[in-house]
């Protein structure tokens, strides 16, 4: 049998690893994006929710919806705007996942083999793994930055229709050309530095948290390496990644959704620094925690 018939006969898996690696895993992530969704829309809605420089420049036109918490949140999207917009936003929120996951891999298994390199016992030191992550997160969110704006902005129709505003697009595609018309090839990466801040300190909290306290309970408690230490693991690697990342995403998601003029420019934050402080000065501290609980239970 010649070399090509023996590559023919073997499984797609092994012929194509990398590309049946990123469609596995681009699948997978759009089933769980898919499941998780309306956690992240009422996420999204949480951390707008009473932004001090929307009030300071008079842009809060028609009817303020109060302050609720998750659950009421929720609810109150269901009630007020039907079931079905608990979804939406979901079709930018897929392309997203297809282009991180697919990204992340690939940025992933290059520095490893090439940047960092392995041990000579070809191990991959922990400390590479955490390096490699947070890069490999941080490439890919750059390269994903775009689907998430549009799918914030999305996100956020529903309340402006509530506040008597008009609906910015018609749909995904709509929102893209219109974002890339006014702001340019810039406009559409809006929002990108926090963006991927937020991938780089949920990848190193995810990363270190997860092997440390599955090492801690396998030292010094009587579970054995099971489902129940991986889901408390989890759980506990979840928790620092939000409490992490959640900052960030409230930085990302007010400049994802700002105003702008014309050119493309924001007119409420300058800048994702501007925004931070303006953040605090106006909200208070934990205001860069706004949607913490929809963010964890995500994660």
């Amino acid at each position: 049998m010649s070399p090509a018939e023996e590559d023919k006969s073997l499984p797609l898996p092994e012929r194509w690893p990398r590309a049946s690696k990123f469609a596995l895993s681009a699948c997978a992530a759009a089933v769980a994006e898919l499941v998780t969704f309306p956690l992240d829309l009422t996420k999204t809605r949480l951390q707008v929710q009473g932004e001090a420089a929307v009030h300071r420049n008079g842009a809060a036109a028609g009817q303020a919806v109060p302050y609720r918490g998750m659950l009421r949140t929720a609810a109150g999207i269901v009630q007020e705007e039907g079931l079905r917009k608990l979804w939406q936003g979901a079709t930018p929120a897929v392309y997203r996942h297809i282009v991180y996951s697919g990204v992340r891999m690939v940025a992933y298994e290059h520095l490893r083999d090439s940047v960092l390199g392995r041990s000579e016992d070809e191990s991959f030191p922990f400390w590479k793994a955490v390096v490699g992550g947070m890069s490999a997160g941080a490439i890919g969110q750059f390269f994903a930055s775009p689907t998430d704006l549009v799918k914030v902005q999305m996100q956020m129709e529903g309340k402006r229709k509530l506040e008597g505003k008009p609906l910015r697009f018609r749909g995904v595609h709509h929102a893209f050309m219109k974002t890339l018309s006014e702001g340019g090839i810039r406009g559409l990466w809006a929002g990108w530095v926090p963006n991927v801040q937020r991938a780089a300190l949920v990848n190193m909290g995810d990363l270190t948290t997860y092997d440390s306290v599955k090492h801690f309970l396998l030292l010094n408690t009587p579970l054995v390496d099971n489902s129940v230490t991986h889901s408390v693991a989890s759980c506990c690697s979840g928790l620092v990644a939000a409490v992490l990342g959640t900052p960030a995403d409230v930085v990302k998601t007010r400049i994802m959704n700002q105003p702008r003029d014309k050119q493309g420019r924001g007119l409420l934050y300058k800048s994702s620094m501007d925004c931070l402080i303006q953040t605090v000065q106006g909200e208070g501290f934990m205001s860069l925690y706004k949607g913490f609980i929809p963010t964890w239970m995500r994660m």
